[in-house]
């Protein structure tokens, strides 16, 4: 079987499903399980800051605890004033498959009173993952987008965040990651937006091109597909897999409603049903009207039967009524702001209608 699919990958150039409509690349809504980032982690210092440094009882104690890694010692009850040094935390991502000896981006963040980091350059720092381990040491000049100044008089102006900056291809991995991708013999797909019908449509456009039963839906969320065991294989095989095309479904009939910001994003399978809307001196009525278009007796044509979509919006106190079936939702959406109704009025009516029963989808309010 895993002969037959290797002949096939390497038969058949990639598919293109381009007559489907919305058709998408498998690598653009899925990702291979165990093909993943790790987030590493530390702390350090940030020293050259142009008195824009901290003198936090921490930052004193690491600053000692670094001139003692070199041999200098200093007096306990010394207190250096080092306006210049300021802690830091600086975390980082580790892509899959990195090797030993490659560079990552790292970004670096004050962790006490500092004003900026701009200027800084970050000493030697250890980056650990969640089991505690070492995978890389970041080290380097710091690129700091903000900007922040004081004035004698206690005044301070600020740009932007000083006191967060990145230090590019800063941190030099150490130990790579071990994958389990070479392993077992299957490889499976776990979709960005979990859709049992997606998942169904993915794992027949697999079927179809390497061999019946060759990929099964697990769930609405992971499609698992039999692969070869040799790594090199298995690359070739999964560059096929990944640039296939296929139809995803369609979303889910949502309303997203983002309170402190006003923001509202209509999915495009949201209905309504008939209803008529009073918020305050703003009623809005929504029906469709069904209009029989009648040809010429001479024009051999046919009688058709057409919908016209009425919504009707009053900012005065009359009464509101309910008509025939209603229309679509963006078509309230955009009577209502023809009015210059505010956002809060439109989530209100919003609410108001999914507690009605009158929208049919998810009305979820982040």
């Amino acid at each position: 079987m895993l002969k037959n699919i290797l002949l096939i990958g390497a038969a058949i150039t990639l598919v293109s499903f381009s007559s489907l409509a919305s058709a998408e690349r498998v690598k653009d809504v899925s990702m291979v399980e165990g093909v993943r980032s790790n987030q590493l982690v530390g702390y350090g210092l940030v020293v050259g800051l142009p008195g824009t440094g901290e003198q936090t009882r921490f930052t004193e104690q690491s600053f000692k605890a670094m001139l003692n890694s070199f041999g200098i010692t200093m007096p306990a009850s010394l207190k250096p004033k080092i306006k210049n040094v300021a802690a830091v935390a600086v975390h980082a991502d580790l892509p899959p498959f990195v090797k030993p000896g490659q560079t990552i981006d790292v970004t670096v963040s004050s962790i006490g009173s500092a004003g900026s980091l701009r200027g800084g350059t970050l000493l030697q720092t250890f980056l650990k993952g969640v089991d505690g381990n070492v995978y890389a040491i970041a080290q380097g000049s710091l690129i700091v987008g903000g900007l922040g100044a004081d004035g004698a008089d206690g005044s301070r102006v600020v740009i932007n965040t000083p006191t967060v900056g990145r230090v590019a291809n800063g941190a030099t991995v150490e130990r790579a990651v071990p994958s389990p991708f070479t392993q077992g013999d299957y490889i499976t797909f776990n979709l960005n937006r979990p859709d049992f019908t997606t998942a169904k449509r993915l794992a027949d456009t697999i079927n179809g091109l390497v061999g019946p039963n060759s990929a099964k839906p697990m769930d609405a969320a992971s499609v698992r597909v039999i692969a070869p065991r040799d790594p090199s294989q298995r690359v070739a095989y999964l560059s096929t897999l990944e640039n296939l095309e296929f139809k995803p479904a369609d979303t889910a009939a949502k309303i997203i409603v983002n309170s402190r910001t006003g923001t509202i994003v209509i999915g495009k399978n949201v209905k309504l049903q008939p209803a008529a809307i009073t918020h305050g001196g703003l009623t809005v009525t929504i029906a469709e009207q069904q209009n029989v278009s009648q040809p010429n007796a001479l024009a051999n044509g046919e009688t058709t039967v057409t919908q016209q979509s009425i919504i009707d919006v009053n900012q005065d106190d009359s009464r509101a009524f309910v008509f025939d079936p209603g229309v679509s939702l963006d078509d309230l959406v955009r009577a209502i702001n023809q009015v210059g109704a505010a956002p809060g009025d439109l989530m209100a009516i919003l609410e108001a209608l999914k507690e009605a029963g009158a929208i049919n989808g998810q009305l979820v309010v982040i």
